[in-house]
């Protein structure tokens, strides 16, 4: 593991529990202990009992280049957001976020990068670690969206066994892949492809537990009930979609999941992943992206899990059938949208209700959908294939 990474998870760590016998216990903990360099926010857990203090000190000689919001509370919270400036210099800079409390005081150091600096990974430079902002431009699997670097997200990418995927220059053992949003506490979307040898025999384990490719610090804990305030953990990649065990196992980490509402997860949507798994029995393989948008929306779910969530207000999920010597669309490829208000009002409603073209999905969600599918049949088919208003063989 890369030196940088250790020491900061261990630092972390060490910051949860640091305090004077007899005094509260009291903890600060940032999201990520290394930021990019350009300017930003994001949010730290302050732990406490009674009235607490969060200040920022800076190495002597140097600039003051954060702020902390609130700087002051009475209990613990986890929206304590830490704005930072971007780094101008070559070097990279820290800062230490440093909590009192009765009695008590906790601390953890934060790095920024310089603004030449390629943030490292666990396994050097360009490999894929938590805690940075990955957007890895060398993966030509074709359920993967468009990723920006700069906006947050970091895409993890998870094997059959349930941990992380290391063979670049193979296709054969990926899982799902999520594009995890360190703010929000879930995933943007989930990307996977789909047949019946992907899908296996097995049952579902209902083996609720935490994403090993991130801090469980950092994830809503859902070992044991849902989010709360009446959300359930809703799926982006179904438990049916992977029955082999360690699989299986996978599809109940929390960067899988999303608070959703009851009526709307076991009608509508669920009634459109079966129907999902229908299209893939027909196709070679169907390439499979599951999401959700905030539009505004500040609805947020209860604290049971660690944290508040923000309550989505759509799902979406984008579909890219192939069929080896098929008839139908550009070289045996075709896709659709479907675009669903998350409202239990529709949860007895018809999914295909909402089916789109992945150009109108694009115009909604405003994410580049199979940009891959270019190399495989070129601009044209593709863009033809984007466009083309999804037909019967989707209803």
């Amino acid at each position: 593991m890369n030196s940088r990474l250790l020491i900061g998870t261990l630092a972390l760590l060490a910051a949860t529990w640091c305090c004077k016998k007899g005094a509260d216990q009291v903890a600060v903990q940032p999201k990520s202990d290394y930021l990019e360099a350009g300017a930003g926010s994001m949010f730290v857990t302050v732990t406490a009992t009674k009235d607490w203090t969060l200040s920022l000190e800076y190495p002597a000689g140097t600039d003051a280049w954060a702020s902390v919001d609130p700087a002051s509370g009475s209990a613990s919270r986890n929206d304590v957001r830490l704005r930072f400036e971007a780094n101008a210099a070559e070097q990279e800079r820290q800062l230490t976020l440093v909590l009192h409390g009765q009695g008590a005081q906790a601390s953890a150091t934060i790095t920024q990068a310089g603004k030449s600096t390629t943030p490292p990974g666990p396994d050097g430079p360009g490999s894929y670690g938590y805690g940075y902002d990955v957007a890895p431009g060398n993966l030509n699997w074709l359920e993967l969206p468009a990723t920006k670097a700069g906006d947050g997200c970091e895409l993890l990418i998870h094997n059959m066994q349930g941990g992380r995927y290391a063979g670049l220059s193979r296709d054969g053992t990926r899982n799902w892949s999520c594009y995890w949003d360190y703010q929000e506490h879930l995933s943007l979307w989930v990307a996977y492809p789909l047949n019946r040898s992907l899908i296996g025999k097995g049952d579902r384990t209902d083996a609720w537990g935490f994403d090993p490719l991130l801090p469980t610090a950092l994830q809503p804990d859902l070992t044991a009930r849902s989010y709360g305030g009446g959300w359930s953990r809703g799926h982006q990649i179904p438990s049916a979609d992977r029955l082999t065990y360690a699989a299986n196992v996978s599809t109940f980490y929390p960067t899988n999941m999303t608070p959703q509402n009851n009526s709307f997860n076991g009608g509508i949507w669920a009634k459109l992943e079966t129907a999902v798994r229908k299209y893939a029995d027909y196709t070679d393989t169907l390439y499979v992206v599951t999401g959700c948008l905030y539009q505004g929306s500040t609805t947020t779910s209860g604290t049971s899990s660690g944290f508040a969530v923000r309550i989505p207000t759509h799902y979406y999920k984008a579909l890219l059938a192939h069929t080896t010597g098929g008839t139908q669309g550009q070289d045996g490829y075709l896709a659709a949208g479907f675009f669903l208000p998350h409202d239990a009002s529709i949860g007895g409603g018809n999914y295909v209700n909402y089916i789109c073209s992945i150009d109108q999905l694009e115009e909604k969600t405003g994410i580049d959908f199979f940009p891959n599918l270019i190399r495989k049949i070129g601009q044209d088919k593709a863009g033809l294939v984007e466009s083309t208003t999804p037909g019967n063989w989707w209803k």
